[in-house]
C-alpha cells in the first residue's frame, strides 16, 4: 500500500496534449435527508486533447466535426448515479475555460472544482437540449455536489505507471488508484432531492485514468463495503479493487490481463501482471444475462488466492458513454454499475496447501465491463 500523489496530477503533456484524455473519478454512497433510502453516485472530471481546444468546446460525435475531421477538445464534468433511475448527466467547456495547477492536485472550471480534499460543483442538463444533441451522449437531470474527501487506502500499480514510463508513454492507458478505500462527507442534490454523505457509510473510492486510447475488454470491480461471513463484523480497513483487460505497451497487445489489490484488514494482497516475481495469475469472465450481468475473478500469487463473483441488476446499470481522443466511439456496450453484489474468498497458499482466511460478502460494488464496436 503506496500512496502517490504525483500521479493524480495533470498528465496532459508532449504528446498526449494533442492526443490524450485525463480523468479524476470519484463514486460514493448518499442517503436521501427524508426517507434514508441510499444511493450510490459517481462524479468525473475529464480533460481530452487540450493543445487542440477552440473557444467553444469541439464535440468528437458532432456530425459536422467528424466531417471536417476535427478531434475532440474539452473539459467534461460527468456526473450521476446508479439504481432505478440510472443516468449519465454531462456538461461540457472550452479547454480555456479550465484552470489546472502544476504541482498538486487542483482544477476548476465553470462551478466545478476538484482537489485531494474537496469536490464541488453544479451540472444540468434539459430533456430538451439532450434530444437537441446526440453529441452529448447524455442524459437529462440536474446534480450538485459538494463533498469533503479522504482516501484512506491506496493502490499503486508500481512502475507500469512510473515517471519514466508515463514520460515515454509505454501504455495506451494508465491507471493510478489513490483512493481503493475513500471516506466523503457533505451533500449531493439531484434533481431537487437532497442526499447526504457520511463517511462511515459513505464506501467511497476515488482513482484516476489517463492516456491516449481506452482498453477493451475493459474491467473493473471495487468496494470497501465488506462484511465477514465467518465473524459477522462489518471489515473497517478492508477494500479492493480489480482493473484492466488487453493492456497495449507501445501499440501492441500483451494480452487479456487483470491487475488489482485486496487490502484485507492491515495487510495487502496484490494480484499485478507487471510483478512477475510474485507469480501473478488472473482468470476472468462476464456473463450477461437477461436481469444481471455477472463477474467471475480468480486471481492468485505466490502466498494467495482471491475468489471474486460479482452480480448487479441490469436495470440498475448504464451504458456508459465516452470517446476516444481521436474522435471515435468504440465502446457502445460499455455496462457500469454500482450496485453491485458478490461474496469474495481469501485463502493462504503454503507448502501446496490452501487455506481460507475469510468468506467476505460485498456490497455496493463498482463494475464495469465492456467490448469493442458491440452495440447495444
Amino acid at each position: 500500500m503506496k500512496s502517490d500523489k504525483s500521479r493524480n496530477l495533470y498528465m496532459l503533456k508532449g504528446p498526449l496534449a494533442m492526443r490524450g484524455y485525463d480523468w479524476w473519478w470519484h463514486s460514493f454512497t448518499a442517503f436521501h435527508a427524508q426517507t434514508r433510502q441510499p444511493k450510490q453516485f459517481f462524479v468525473e472530471y475529464y480533460v481530452c486533447n487540450p493543445a487542440l481546444g477552440q473557444k467553444q468546446p469541439v464535440l468528437g460525435q458532432l456530425h459536422e466535426n467528424q466531417k471536417k475531421g476535427r478531434r475532440p477538445s474539452y473539459v467534461m464534468i460527468k456526473v450521476g448515479c446508479w439504481g432505478d433511475d440510472a443516468r449519465q448527466i454531462h456538461n461540457f467547456y472550452a479547454i480555456s475555460d479550465l484552470k489546472i495547477a502544476k504541482d498538486r492536485l487542483e482544477l476548476s472550471v465553470g462551478e466545478c472544482f476538484l482537489s485531494e480534499t474537496r469536490v464541488k460543483g453544479y451540472c444540468n442538463l434539459t430533456s430538451t437540449d439532450m434530444a437537441a444533441h446526440p453529441e452529448y451522449m447524455a442524459d437529462a437531470g440536474t446534480m450538485s455536489w459538494d463533498l469533503h474527501v479522504e482516501k484512506k487506502i491506496p493502490f499503486n500499480v508500481g512502475y507500469g505507471a512510473s515517471r519514466c514510463f508515463r514520460r515515454l508513454n509505454i501504455f495506451e492507458m494508465f491507471w493510478h488508484v489513490e483512493g481503493m478505500k475513500t471516506l466523503y462527507s457533505g451533500e449531493v442534490v439531484l434533481d431537487g432531492q437532497c442526499y447526504v454523505v457520511q463517511q462511515e457509510n459513505s464506501w467511497g473510492y476515488a482513482d484516476k485514468n489517463w492516456g491516449r486510447d481506452f482498453t477493451s475488454p475493459w474491467l473493473w470491480l471495487n468496494s470497501c463495503n465488506m462484511t465477514s461471513m465467518i465473524s459477522h463484523k462489518q471489515l473497517q480497513d478492508s477494500a479492493f479493487v480489480i482493473g484492466g483487460g488487453n493492456p497495449k505497451v507501445l501499440g501492441k497487445s500483451v494480452g487479456r490481463k487483470l491487475l488489482g489489490s485486496l487490502y484485507y484488514e492491515g495487510k495487502e494482497y496484490e494480484y499485478n501482471f507487471s510483478k512477475f516475481w510474485t507469480k501473478p495469475h488472473i482468470e476472468f469472465s462476464f456473463k450477461e444475462e437477461e436481469r444481471l450481468c455477472i463477474w467471475n475473478v480468480l486471481a492468485e500469487n505466490r502466498t494467495s488466492i482471491m475468489s471474486l463473483v460479482v452480480r448487479c441488476r441490469r436495470d440498475e446499470m448504464l451504458l456508459i458513454n465516452y470517446e476516444a481522443p481521436d474522435g471515435v466511439k468504440r465502446h457502445n456496450k460499455l455496462f457500469n454499475g454500482g450496485t453491485g453484489e458478490g461474496e469474495l474468498m481469501l485463502y493462504k497458499k503454503e507448502k501446496g496447501e490452501k487455506t481460507l482466511i475469510d468468506h467476505i460478502a460485498v456490497h455496493t460494488v463498482g463494475c464495469e465491463y465492456g467490448e469493442y464496436d458491440q452495440r447495444p
